[in-house]
């Protein structure tokens, strides 16, 4: 069967289908996370904290998913980028998913016991549940900027040579106190749409707070990406419509190589521009009561700082600290054409259901969550 899209084409499209699930992730389960990091400090009573908690209860399972399809699609499309961060992440990922599990059990225990000290406990189980993933998230990922120590053998097994302590260097924290300020700011905003006052008012001081922090942190992981951390250049050998073999190119270290591609595409520089100005939008918004536009600020602030993630570092998609040219890039680390173009009809077919289901569930479920509501149904946490 003869392909319509070119292998080059096919890699670069599923690489910013990768981008739009990790955005989508990002935005959607990021004001989950971002709720449950702010529980504590918003609700000051036991009705004002469940309904804080009600009104993350019937849509987090769905946001969550996107996480789950993104690994699905990193598993499908790019076979070398899931073998080696799957299994050298692994303790790193095993603490997410812990703290990812609070989740669901703090919903369904906390009420389960009308005891103050019970349900104070559950609070907090919350808010690692929602800090702790956020945090390591943001380290992930300022771990693949800085560059990860693993190299293939012979046989292109895949050897990582690192270890859980080592992912804690101070860029990553760094990155991962970022991502906490992002997802905080998103929770922020979130309640502030879904909660009314004394909450909301809480939520916009939260919002507002976290908003700023995020424009000073960005900026500063952005000056050290600039002026203190080596970036990685493809110098040969890298066949963009060629079989996947990580080995075949040469690659090299270089300082302030991140930055290259803000020279080499016009649109780079949009996503780190959206970042800012989503976030410097929020306190703006909240502040004369548009709290639903400043969602949407609040989504293109995250979907703005992911994205100059990606854009910095294309076309490497998980960089070798150890062995340069042995570094994972979106020419030699993806399936076969066959296996990404079927992928991408399925994509096509589903994607657009996915969508419409998912802006249905939020259409049905609008609206501000209040005592009342608690008391008249039955189902509330």
């Amino acid at each position: 069967m003869e392909i319509p899209i070119d292998y080059e084409t096919l890699r670069v499209v599923w690489w910013l289908l990768l981008g739009v699930l990790l955005i989508g992730f990002a935005v959607t389960d990021g004001f989950d996370l971002g709720t449950g990091m702010l529980l504590p400090f918003v609700g000051t009573t036991d009705v004002e904290r469940r309904i804080v908690i009600n009104t993350v209860g019937p849509v987090w399972e769905g946001n969550q998913v996107w996480l789950i399809t993104g690994g699905g699609a990193i598993f499908a499309a790019w076979p070398y980028l899931y073998a080696l961060s799957f299994s050298g992440f692994y303790l790193a990922m095993l603490l997410v998913l812990a703290a990812l599990i609070l989740r669901p059990v703090g919903f369904k225990f906390r009420s389960k016991l009308a005891d103050t000290g019970w349900r104070r406990f559950w609070d907090w189980a919350l808010f690692v549940g929602g800090f702790v993933p956020a945090l390591l998230f943001g380290v992930a990922v300022g771990n693949v900027i800085r560059g990860v120590p693993f190299h293939y053998d012979e046989t292109l097994r895949p050897i990582y040579d690192g270890g859980l302590l080592g992912l804690l260097n101070p860029f990553a924290l760094l990155a991962g106190v970022v991502s906490v300020a992002m997802l905080a700011m998103h929770g922020g905003v979130w309640l502030a749409v879904k909660t009314a006052d004394p909450i909301a008012a809480r939520a916009r001081i939260g919002a507002t707070v976290a908003a700023v922090a995020l424009i000073l942190l960005f900026a500063l992981a952005g000056l050290w990406v600039a002026y203190g951390l080596d970036g990685y250049v493809v110098t040969a050998g890298l066949a963009r419509g060629g079989a996947s073999n990580p080995t075949l190119k040469e690659a090299i270290v270089e300082p302030g190589a991140w930055l290259s591609n803000y020279g080499l595409y016009a649109w780079a520089p949009l996503a780190p521009i959206l970042g800012f100005a989503g976030a410097a939008l929020v306190p703006v918004l909240l502040r004369t009561g548009m709290p639903g536009i400043a969602f949407v600020a609040s989504s293109l602030s995250v979907a703005g700082v992911v994205a100059t993630a990606g854009v910095s570092i294309y076309p490497f998609l998980l960089p070798s600290s150890t062995v340069p040219s042995h570094s994972l890039t979106v020419f030699d680390a993806s399936s076969s054409a066959m296996t990404l173009f079927v992928l991408l009809i399925a994509t096509g077919i589903l994607m657009p259901l996915v969508l419409a289901y998912t802006a249905w569930v939020y259409r049905v479920l609008w609206g501000k969550v209040t005592a009342a509501d608690l008391d008249s149904n039955e189902n509330s946490y």
